[in-house]
């Protein structure tokens, strides 16, 4: 089977660098599944979890807060504005985090204040669901 090249990048430095067989990733309008020889994209990410699977292989995730994703036939870059590896997500820090983004969306009344709080809840909400999904695989 053939593979892609995939890098996922932050600026606290690199997170992943080799080859896999499909990649996918949240972009900003749904999911997006990735296999060698896919057209070229350019999208941003939303929050959540990238899956990398290699045959043979458990499948691999990282979490992403956001970014751009660019496919090209050959490769694929992930330029995420922070990313995790599974053993850096917290259960607790996750569930704190929503409690915080919950309360300060109710309490938002300036439109940039709600918006943060939407971004900061739907990043929440998006490192529970990876928590959940790794904790199913473990």
């Amino acid at each position: 089977m053939s593979s892609i090249h995939l890098d996922i990048v932050s600026a606290e430095g690199a997170i992943y660098s080799g080859e896999a067989d499909f990649v996918v990733a949240p972009a900003s309008q749904g999911d997006v599944g990735i296999a060698p020889r896919h057209a070229p994209l350019l999208t941003e990410l939303r929050p959540g979890p990238v899956r990398v699977q290699r045959e043979g292989e458990d499948e691999q995730l990282f979490y992403v807060t956001g970014g751009l994703l660019e496919i090209q036939p050959d490769a694929v870059i992930v330029l995420a504005d922070s990313a995790l590896r599974p053993d850096q997500l917290d259960v607790d820090a996750a569930d704190e985090a929503r409690r915080k983004a919950e309360v300060a969306l109710e309490g938002a009344t300036e439109k940039s204040d709600i918006e943060k709080a939407q971004r900061d809840l739907a990043d929440a909400a998006a490192r529970h669901r990876a928590l959940k999904k790794l904790r199913v695989q473990d």
